[in-house]
């Protein structure tokens, strides 16, 4: 269901991606654009209350994402460097959305545990995409997990949404329930990472410590 649903959603962008390359624009000005968009859309609304209008714009930009990576495989630009920009501004998005956020329950939404946890949901976000970034940079893979990044940032922002149109209890739920998720995703991270460097660990020690192992005969002095 989920991949119909971003199969369509593909299809209703293409046109969109096709005329921003016609007029020149680039992907990588759409995924800034975007980021900025969202930022907006999070700091400017969320932390004075205004949680619907803002989960509206910020939704708006999200579909950047979409976009800059539909332009990319158009013009053949995929690239190292598109997808260091993509996935570095993702998280500056996301801490933007959870970060007004926690700015609106330490103001006027008058909860100082939830901005705490709105605050958790943030770090544990960055520390769930670092640890797969950094697996995958030592030659492993941490795909595992029960809490990627588009299920975070769809529920919070559905949450965020209805807590604006008046049904306030859902969003301290998912908060609550991000936080959980989060935390289980990076212990299943960890556990697939040592799980794969347990055994090269072990024979690299094993190697370290036979005899002769490091040292060097002396030459002619």
């Amino acid at each position: 269901m989920l991949r119909r649903f971003h199969q369509f959603w593909l299809r209703l962008l293409t046109p969109v991606a096709r005329f921003f390359l016609r007029v020149g624009i680039g992907p990588d000005i759409v995924t800034a654009v975007g980021t900025l968009g969202v930022c907006i859309g999070a700091v400017g609304f969320y932390p004075r209350g205004e949680l619907f209008w803002g989960t509206i714009v910020i939704t708006a930009f999200v579909f950047s994402d979409m976009v800059d990576g539909l332009m990319a495989r158009m013009s053949n630009r995929s690239s190292k460097w598109g997808a260091f920009l993509d996935s570095t501004l993702d998280r500056l998005g996301d801490a933007a959305v959870f970060g007004g956020l926690a700015l609106w329950f330490a103001g006027g939404g008058g909860s100082f545990v939830l901005a705490c946890v709105a605050l958790y949901d943030l770090v544990m976000g960055s520390v769930t995409s670092y640890a797969k970034a950094r697996a995958e940079s030592l030659g492993m893979t941490a795909n595992v997990g029960i809490a990627e990044r588009a299920d975070r940032l769809v529920a919070v922002l559905v949450a965020a949404g209805l807590a604006g149109l008046g049904v306030p209890v859902v969003l301290p739920l998912v908060l609550w329930v991000l936080a959980v998720a989060s935390t289980v995703t990076v212990i299943q991270r960890i556990v697939a990472v040592r799980q794969q460097t347990h055994g090269t660990d072990q024979t690299a020690a094993e190697g370290a410590s036979a005899p002769g192992a490091g040292s060097k005969e002396k030459g002619p002095q």
